[in-house]
C-alpha cells in the first residue's frame, strides 16, 4: 500500500492515464493499493484475472480495470485496454521518491572545481563527483556515490546511494542505478604464461542508453578496447553480471542473477530469466526468451523460448535421472548399432 502527501481527484487521473471513467470524477484519491487492503481513500487496479475474487468485494473508491470487467466494479472505475500499463503510470503518481530532493550540492559532498553541473542537480551527502565529469539536468546523485572522471549522466537520471561509476562511463537520459551497482569497473581480462596471471590493462569503457534501469549489486564491466553497450529501454535486475565488450540490445530485460560472459551479443527484445548463463562470444538474436537457470553455450539464431536443465524433483528419483544422464552416449551408439544391424537384416 502506497500513500502519497497530496490527493488527485479521480478526473486528473482519467486525464493523465488517457482512461475512461465512469463514476464521479470529483472525489480524491490519496493513495494506491491493492483490491484486498484499499480502503475509500484509495484507488486500486485489476490487471489479472487470477484477481477478480477480490473485485467485487474492495471498498477502493475507484478501480482501474479492463472495459470488459467494468459491469462487474461495485465503484467507480477507470477503463484502459492495457490496465497493466496503466498501473504503472498510476503508480509513479503516489511515488514518495518523486520530487523529494531539492536541487544542491550537500557541504558534505566533493565535486570537482571543472566538473559541469546542469540544472537542478541534486547531490547528496558523502558523493565524489571527480575531474570532467558532466551532470545533465535533473540529475539525482544519492549519497555516498562516487563518480569517476570524465563520466557522462545523461539529464533526468538517478542515482541511488553508493553506486559507483569508473572514469569515462556515459550514461543516457532518465537512467535508474540501484545502490551498489558499478558500472565501469574492470573486465576480467588476464594472460597466462604458464606459471601465473598476468593483467590485461581494459581500456574501453561503459556506454548506456536512454532509460536503462540497472538493479542493486550489479555490475558491468568495461571494454578491453571497445565499450560494452547496453541500448536504451534495457532492463536489468539486481546482481548481474555483464562482461565485458557484451552487448544488449533494446527493449530487452535481464532477471536477477543473470551472468553474460565476455563479448556476446544479446539482441532486441529478448528476456533473460533469472539464474541464467551466456557463455562468451555468443549472438542471440532479436526476440529471444531463455528460461530461468539455463545455460547457453551455442549462438541463438531462432526467436523463440528456449531452456536447459531440469526442473526440481524428488531427490531419489533426480539420483536415478542423473545415473541414466551418464549412460545416454552408450545407449545412444548402441541404438544406431541396432539400427544398423536391423537395416543390415
Amino acid at each position: 500500500m502506497t500513500q502519497d502527501a497530496h490527493s488527485l481527484t479521480l478526473a486528473e487521473i482519467a486525464t493523465r492515464l488517457g482512461a475512461e471513467l465512469w463514476g464521479d470524477g470529483a472525489r480524491c484519491v490519496s493513495g494506491l493499493a491493492t483490491l484486498r487492503d484499499a480502503g475509500p481513500e484509495h484507488i486500486t487496479f485489476l490487471a489479472n484475472r487470477a484477481y477478480l475474487k477480490d473485485l467485487g468485494e474492495t471498498r477502493a473508491a475507484a478501480v482501474l480495470l479492463h472495459p470488459a470487467h467494468a459491469g462487474e466494479c461495485p465503484t467507480t472505475c477507470l477503463t484502459l485496454e492495457n490496465p497493466y500499463l496503466g498501473y504503472a503510470e498510476l503508480s509513479r503518481l503516489f511515488d514518495p521518491l518523486a520530487n523529494r530532493e531539492s536541487p544542491g550540492v550537500h557541504a558534505s559532498a566533493v565535486v570537482a572545481g571543472d566538473a559541469r553541473l546542469g540544472e537542478g542537480v541534486c547531490i547528496g551527502p558523502q558523493a565524489v563527483v571527480e575531474s570532467g565529469v558532466t551532470l545533465g539536468d535533473g540529475v539525482v546523485v544519492g549519497p555516498g556515490c562516487v563518480i569517476g572522471a570524465d563520466t557522462r549522466v545523461g539529464a533526468g537520471s538517478r542515482l541511488h546511494a553508493n553506486v559507483t561509476l569508473y572514469h569515462g562511463v556515459v550514461i543516457g537520459e532518465r537512467a535508474i542505478l540501484h545502490s551498489g551497482c558499478v558500472i565501469g569497473a574492470d573486465g576480467f581480462g588476464f594472460a597466462h604464461d604458464g606459471g601465473g596471471w598476468h593483467k590485461i590493462a581494459q581500456l574501453g569503457g561503459v556506454v548506456l542508453g536512454d532509460d536503462v534501469e540497472i538493479g542493486s549489486c550489479s555490475s558491468i564491466d568495461r571494454g578491453a578496447l571497445g565499450d560494452t553497450l547496453i541500448a536504451n529501454d534495457v532492463k536489468i535486475d539486481s546482481q548481474v553480471q555483464i562482461a565485458h565488450n557484451v552487448q544488449v540490445g533494446e527493449h530487452s530485460a535481464l532477471a536477477g542473477c543473470v551472468g553474460i560472459a565476455g563479448s556476446t551479443r544479446v539482441g532486441r527484445h529478448c528476456m533473460l530469466g533469472g539464474g541464467v548463463g551466456l557463455s562468451g562470444h555468443l549472438t542471440i538474436c532479436d526476440g529471444v526468451q531463455v528460461t530461468g537457470m539455463s545455460l547457453v553455450t551455442n549462438s541463438i539464431l531462432e526467436p523463440g523460448i528456449y531452456s536447459s536443465g531440469t526442473g526440481a524433483m524428488d531427490n531419489a528419483q533426480w539420483r536415478r535421472n542423473a545415473v541414466r544422464f551418464k549412460q545416454l552416449d552408450e545407449i545412444a551408439r548402441r541404438l544406431n548399432r541396432l539400427e544398423k544391424a536391423g537395416r543390415g537384416a
